[in-house]
């Protein structure tokens, strides 16, 4: 058995983004004492999925009852604006539209209705004229208003995240590519691109994209692989058209939540995303291709199966991408105003959705359990709103899996109540 001063830290956690950052935020407050470092392959936090989505704060309307997504976005976005609050980053509780513009979203929308209710969530129906009261520009045959949804600056969440980390005694770690993860009876031993090793009792994998490959690295099956699907945004031209943030009705089969309208935090007006498979892990351009990892997509069945089941609603999503003037028209239906000058390209992002053999779409969370490791495999939209309630979940498994090498938290030791 190793020595407590052989580990380089008691919990290392890879992944810099606000998944990852909140795991550590969390290890520091729920067990003063413990060494955490978080290793980040990027030269600052949020580089990736946390930094380059469209800044909501979700109610949880969405998801359903009893699912993680559910419990932790409606429990999520109540604490994060409390978090905003408390360290002054830019944030605002809107309340948000979802508008059925035809008349066979109607049932999926009296569906979200019951949704939210059972969520506890405060949320209005609205006819044309109501829906017309707060987005006069907006056009739909119903709509629903969910009070609870708002925006904030989720890479300034990070930022604070990292510094209150730092200040608790851990270590963020930036440029620090994990290449390798040796398994042991006593933890574990990371190896980054510069020849670096870090031994630590309990690995947390929080890496994002990369979450699988991170997985297989330690030697574990994720049963899933991750199948980036890029989302492209448009800025509005005059974001006065838009006051707050208006949604379609989703489609239950997919789980993407359709192109819509954001005002951000800083007035600016962001439509999309669509989403299309990304040839590339980080493929944020459409010319940005990585032979090897589009390989690795090719070859996982559930991708083509993916491709199979969901051709129709690909294709749709593709012609959006490819024209501009579809992308308008499918704005244009619930702002019939928009044209496509309106449109300014913006800044995409992709996401990291993970898919079983059999070609499912993980819908929920998964975070799986390993010898001396947690891997957070799929934790996709709306996993920024709920990053405060996931990472205390993942920080009381790893803190788990360290106890169960007779380990025991510096506060513990000292008499302090963990």
């Amino acid at each position: 058995m190793m020595t407590h001063a052989a580990y380089d830290c008691d919990v290392l956690v890879i992944g810099g983004g606000i998944v990852g950052l909140s795991t550590a935020y969390a290890l520091t407050r729920t067990a003063p004492g413990t060494r955490v470092t978080v290793l980040e392959k990027e030269w600052g936090p949020a580089r990736h999925q946390t930094g380059r989505n469209s800044g909501v704060i979700h109610s949880g309307i969405y998801y359903a009852p009893g699912s993680l997504k559910a419990r932790y976005a409606v429990r999520g976005a109540t604490e994060l604006v409390g978090f905003c609050e408390e360290h002054g980053i830019a944030h605002a509780v809107t309340g948000k539209l979802i508008v059925a513009t035809d008349s066979a979203e109607l049932p999926r929308l009296h569906a979200l209705v019951q949704r939210g209710r059972a969520h506890g969530l405060p949320v209005r129906e609205l006819g044309p004229a109501q829906i017309a009261e707060y987005e006069p520009r907006v056009r739909g045959l119903a709509a629903i208003r969910v009070g609870t949804t708002g925006v904030c600056d989720f890479a300034a969440v990070a930022g604070r995240l990292a510094s209150e980390v730092g200040a608790s005694g851990g270590e963020v770690r930036y440029g620090a590519e994990v290449v390798a993860v040796d398994r042991r009876p006593w933890g574990v031993a990371v190896r980054t691109a510069d020849g670096r090793v870090v031994r630590a009792r309990v690995l947390v994998n929080c890496a994002g994209l990369h979450s699988d490959r991170v997985a297989l690295l330690a030697g574990d099956d994720p049963g899933a692989r991750i199948v980036p699907f890029r989302g492209e945004y448009y800025e509005l031209a005059r974001p006065e058209l838009v006051r707050g943030l208006v949604y379609p009705v989703p489609d239950p089969a997919f789980p993407f939540l359709g192109v819509h309208l954001t005002r951000g935090v800083d007035g600016t007006v962001h439509v999309g995303p669509n989403a299309v498979p990304a040839l590339a892990r980080e493929g944020y351009g459409r010319t940005v291709v990585r032979p090897g990892e589009l390989a690795g997509t090719l070859a996982w069945p559930g991708s083509w199966r993916i491709a199979r089941r969901h051709w129709r609603y690909g294709a749709g999503e593709l012609h959006r991408s490819l024209s501009k003037s579809a992308f308008t028209r499918a704005v244009r239906r619930m702002l019939p105003e928009v044209t496509e000058d309106d449109l300014r390209p913006s800044p995409p992002g992709v996401r990291a959705q993970a898919v079983l053999r059999d070609g499912t779409l993980v819908d929920d969370f998964l975070i799986r359990d390993a010898p001396h490791t947690v891997h957070v495999l799929n934790a996709p939209s709306p996993a920024a709103t709920a990053s405060l309630p996931i990472g205390r979940e993942v920080a009381r498994r790893a803190l788990l899996r360290a106890r169960a090498t007779g380990w025991t938290p510096p506060a513990v030791e000292s008499g302090h109540c963990v």
